[in-house]
């Protein structure tokens, strides 16, 4: 993995930030005044890694512990957390942000005993972030961040101005990525795009798919070393990354995604299970 320097800012000069408020909310990634640390957006640079899987089963794991979780399903046009946890919601997101129901109707239980937020999937008004959108989303996540212990928002893949403003509204931020080539690179375009357009400069990895005990810390730090590399040297203060786990391939992820059950629920005992209740107990927030 050797992606090439951008050349946003110069080595050894911090990255310069958007004219102005206006501009960046306008871009999609300005971050919400005074994020609280126990909301965490669960995102990645590439789709098909496991993210909206592993965001309900950390939700369920921390759940297990005691905590009053709440899953958002911030994915608003494609949204699929409904279809991992076997619901049918009558209700969602989109009811709330057009007025025709209170928060307090969407907010649904979940298996796991966490509670969730579901969007729709197929809203093409959703596809990009208007600035009615990120009002009204910005406000149902203070809303209900005095509510609950965590707060997981399950944003979409990659660095669209939606999934942007969807982070910047987290205290936290959370990546999942595989050993794949791709999802690396993809991963470290993400962590650049948070680093230069957000400040921020700490950022968690779950590393999901791996073949081996160890290798999720090796996709750690090989990111690390790229990032230091290529982000670091514009930054005033270095980002760093987090590992919180590493989850083994095992086909009762397979078996639990396709008869739609939360694996913590399902087969609690599998490594993939386990691998995922340690994780959790290293949530940041």
């Amino acid at each position: 993995m050797s992606p090439a320097p951008t050349p946003a800012a110069t080595p050894g000069t911090p990255a310069q930030p958007p004219n102005s408020a206006a501009q960046a909310a306008a871009a999609g990634t300005a971050p919400a005044a005074r994020p609280l640390q126990h909301i965490v957006a669960i995102t990645s640079g590439k789709g098909g890694v496991g993210k909206t899987f592993a965001s309900a089963n950390l939700a369920a794991a921390l759940a297990r512990a005691g905590q009053r979780v709440l899953v958002l399903d911030a994915d608003l046009g494609l949204a699929n957390l409904d279809v991992v946890l076997n619901l049918y919601p009558k209700i969602t997101l989109h009811d709330v942000f057009t007025g025709r129901h209170t928060l307090e109707d969407a907010i649904l239980p979940a298996p796991g005993n966490f509670s969730v937020l579901l969007a729709g999937s197929g809203m093409v008004e959703y596809s990009r972030m208007t600035g009615e959108v990120r009002e009204k989303l910005q406000s149902l996540v203070a809303e209900v961040a005095p509510r609950f212990d965590h707060v997981l928002l399950d944003t979409g893949a990659g660095i669209s101005d939606v999934v942007l403003y969807t982070v910047s509204l987290a205290g936290e931020v959370l990546v999942v990525v595989t050993p794949e080539p791709t999802s690396l690179t993809d991963a470290y375009a993400t962590i650049k795009v948070l680093a230069h357009t957000q400040g921020r400069r700490r950022v968690h990895l779950l590393v999901n798919q791996v073949r081996r005990p160890g290798e999720g810390r090796g996709v750690r730090n090989q990111l690390q070393q790229v990032v230091d590399r290529y982000v670091n040297p514009a930054l005033d203060v270095p980002v760093r990354l987090e590992l919180i786990g590493e989850v083994p391939v095992d086909p009762a992820v397979r078996e639990a995604v396709q008869r739609r059950q939360l694996l913590l629920e399902s087969m609690p005992g599998t490594a993939a299970a386990l691998a995922l209740v340690n994780a959790a107990a290293k949530m940041p927030g």
